[in-house]
């Protein structure tokens, strides 16, 4: 198999099984163009972080490839930065030395001062310069957050993994972050792929979402899970959280994946 001209990312007939004759999923196949932002819903047990984890080089696929910017991902590397729902913090460090620690990871020749300059533009980017020089159990759990986001774009990487990473916060300090993740990415015209449960974060963040479907036993015998549809999303990319539900065309798009989440995407 080769990657196909075009495409940033390109999966292809991915597959994941634990049991063999009952694949999670199978025969994923989509495409991410550089600067794209794709949002993946689907109920739980569908194989969303299963992808996500591949696409990391977290895990191995049962099949199938996935190739970024032109070369086959088999382990994980630092042009690809994730942010998890946890925000796996080093608790013994400071914000400033937990984002220090990835930077001189991902360029060792810099100095201390090259990479302390860059770590206060990524810290201050997420509104965290007064907190740089706590550690984690000093911080909120919507602050920990943010340091998580900034260490991952402070890698500078091809392609951002967010796994649900807003999951664990109440919904103001949520939609705060949601609005900081919009400008950062629109700033730094980041590819993204990320996994929600939310159906408006997927409508305000993502160009394209993706509905995944559960595997399922039907009378024709057991059905994989896998991609049932992608829609794109037909907002103006300048829509905001507080005006989303102003846009025209919003209440179809929404009513479209939660008609989806509801009847169609598990077995009945």
């Amino acid at each position: 198999m080769s990657s196909e001209a075009g495409a940033f990312l390109q999966v292809q007939a991915l597959a994941k099984a634990f049991v063999p004759a009952r694949p999670v999923f199978a025969d994923v196949s989509f495409q991410l163009a550089r600067g794209e932002f794709v949002c993946i819903i689907g109920h739980s047990g569908c194989g969303k972080t299963s992808i996500l984890n591949v696409l990391a080089g977290l895990d191995q696929a049962s099949g199938g490839h996935v190739f970024m910017d032109g070369r086959e991902i088999d382990g994980p590397g630092l042009e690809r930065g994730v942010v998890f729902q946890g925000h796996a913090l080093m608790p013994w460090l400071t914000v400033r030395q937990n984002i220090a620690f990835a930077v001189r990871s991902r360029w060792p020749q810099w100095g201390r001062a090259e990479v302390d300059a860059h770590v206060r533009k990524f810290v201050a980017l997420v509104g965290l310069l007064p907190a740089i020089d706590r550690k984690p159990s000093e911080l909120s759990g919507g602050m920990k957050q943010r340091v998580g986001i900034a260490r991952a774009f402070a890698i500078q990487p091809k392609m951002l993994l967010l796994d649900e990473p807003f999951g664990a916060l109440d919904a103001l300090t949520r939609g705060s972050i949601q609005d900081e993740l919009l400008a950062i990415v629109r700033q730094t015209q980041q590819t993204v792929f990320m996994i929600t449960h939310d159906v408006d974060e997927a409508i305000l963040l993502a160009d394209r979402i993706l509905l995944m479907r559960n595997g399922a036993d039907t009378a024709a015998g057991y059905q994989p899970g896998g991609i049932a549809e992608v829609v794109a999303n037909p907002l103006p990319r300048t829509r905001t959280r507080v005006g989303l539900h102003h846009e025209g065309g919003y209440y179809e798009l929404r009513n479209h994946i939660v008609d989806f989440l509801v009847s169609r995407a598990l077995a009945h």
